[in-house]
């Protein structure tokens, strides 16, 4: 016992070193976007950042909340996810339970229409002749409607769904529950995990949403954070004229610009994530090998 164990150590170190170096491929952008954020333009221009800020300057984030369009797209971007990830979580389940019976007559070939859908979509025209037909164009609904629920995460929620035990649901029949009863105080309470999961996609579906946004939406008004990003990359991508010092100084300017806008942008999804990090695990485990 004592030689399988020591001989496991080294084995444990090994891991522990990779992962950390993992840790550090994954950390180490984030963080040095963040020095580059707040850092000194001179510093900038010198290219000695490498981790940590130098000479610390605020300025790029004054000036981005001190701008009322980007202000505008923030609450925008976090009022569509919001209304999303309700809606998506509403209809997922919704469309979810009543699949996960097996003694529904036609389930499977809704099932089988359902995965087609995965493989093969209507295409980018059709798709903008039937928002336009809805009178969607220049709405939240044209963000939200056409992403309203997504196959793989349908397909996890049903399989999830499937693995609670039928004889809780026919005890609250026979208590004379119906199935809105049930679907509330039965189903709901332990999908809490998956619900969960599926609260993190959506939530990133949304947050990072950019190309329904650029197809379906022209006015400034309903611009995603994701689209005022790529309006400050486009603005800011002519390089560094070195016989120019008045350009070159507001080439990095701007290069501290994009680097905040980046964590702006980044900053408060990841900030929830860690919040639902338990249940995101135990509902994609569960989601997976029920069924």
């Amino acid at each position: 016992m004592h030689r399988r164990l020591s001989g496991l150590r080294p084995f444990h170190v090994f891991n522990a070193f990779v992962m950390g170096l993992v840790c550090i491929t994954f950390l180490y952008p984030f963080i040095y976007t963040f020095s580059l954020s707040i850092s000194d333009a001179r510093y900038i221009f010198e290219g000695s950042i490498y981790l940590w800020p130098k000479g610390v300057n605020i300025e790029a984030y004054r000036a981005i909340f001190s701008d009322k369009s980007l202000v505008n797209s923030f609450f925008f971007t976090l009022l569509l996810t919001v209304t999303g990830v309700v809606g998506s979580i509403l209809m997922t389940t919704l469309a979810a339970y009543p699949l996960s019976k097996t003694r529904l007559k036609g389930s499977g070939l809704i099932m089988r229409l359902i995965v087609f859908t995965m493989y093969f979509s209507g295409g980018l025209i059709p798709n903008y002749i039937l928002v336009k037909s809805m009178g969607l164009l220049n709405t939240m609904g044209a963000l939200i409607f056409p992403e309203i629920i997504h196959t793989f995460l349908l397909i996890i929620m049903i399989n999830f769904l499937r693995g609670i035990p039928v004889e809780l649901e026919e005890a609250a029949r026979v208590e004379g529950a119906s199935v809105i009863g049930i679907l509330m105080r039965i189903i709901i309470p332990l999908s809490k995990p998956v619900i969960a999961t599926l609260t993190v996609y959506y939530a990133v579906s949304y947050w990072n949403m950019f190309f329904q946004a650029l197809i379906y939406i022209t006015s400034p008004a309903l611009y995603t954070l994701q689209i005022k990003l790529y309006q400050v990359l486009n603005v800011f991508m002519d390089d560094i004229k070195n016989t120019l010092d008045a350009e070159a100084a507001k080439a990095v300017i701007n290069e501290n610009m994009k680097a905040a806008m980046v964590i702006v942008v980044t900053f408060p999804i990841l900030f929830v994530y860690p919040f639902l990090q338990r249940y995101f695990i135990k509902g994609m485990t569960l989601g997976a090998l029920k069924g």
